[in-house]
């Protein structure tokens, strides 16, 4: 993470100063209701450093998740003390982002650790990524709990897999199938990638339906 001063925004690029060198901020790279001002002292994460004739090109970005995670380890000094480990994000920028942790110490809880006192560290995180909900869950070793964790905040009956696919059959409540499968399928599709697995939802009165036809 790194915190650069607007200098201008041209076309689709703001250009800023970052240590006496001049930055670029694509506008692409940025959350929707990022607005940025002449002066305003921002923060994103350098993404790459190019070569050109006129000298060093840095890229940044707001909308990578590695931006998420640099923020992560700004208000969680437990990540950066190695005790709480960050397993996966998985990000739609300005939309929602899921994050999988795990603590090496059996007395530290991760997700309370991410979220802290009150949710003062995770609301500060949301602040900086203009509203964008975060999903915070106990990463798990194995696939079913990790796969139903992932789909919060829908509650899952049953996890099927095909471990040689790679695939998963959920199974959830005839109610919660909108809420597991998410607005625009932004959960299922955020759990899929937070886990590595194809997931795929039914309800329980269609899951019912094709157990009577087998």
């Amino acid at each position: 993470i790194v915190t650069l001063t607007i200098l201008r925004k041209e076309k689709n690029f703001y250009y800023g100063i970052l240590r006496n060198i001049e930055v670029i901020l694509p506008q692409n790279q940025t959350l929707a209701h990022d607005n940025f001002k002449r002066d305003e002292v921002v923060k994103a994460y350098l993404v790459d450093i190019k070569k050109t004739p006129k000298g060093p090109q840095v890229l940044l970005s707001r909308t990578c998740p590695e931006f998420v995670l640099g923020l992560l380890k700004l208000e969680v000094p437990e990540i950066n003390d190695k005790i709480v480990i960050v397993k996966a994000i998985a990000r739609e920028p300005s939309e929602r982002t899921k994050i999988a942790v795990f603590s090496n110490d059996s007395t530290i809880d991760p997700v309370g650790a991410c979220v802290g006192m009150k949710g003062t560290r995770i609301q500060s995180i949301v602040r900086e990524l203009r509203g964008e909900r975060i999903d915070i869950i106990p990463w798990s070793s194995d696939p079913r709990i990790f796969i139903a964790r992932a789909l919060t905040p829908a509650t899952v009956n049953m996890v099927g897999l095909n471990e040689e696919e790679k695939t998963a059959m959920v199974v959830v409540n005839d109610e919660q199938l909108s809420i597991a499968i998410g607005k625009r399928g932004q959960n299922i599709k955020l759990a899929s990638k937070l886990t590595g697995w194809d997931i795929d939802i039914i309800s329980e009165s269609e899951y019912s339906k094709v157990k009577t036809e087998d």
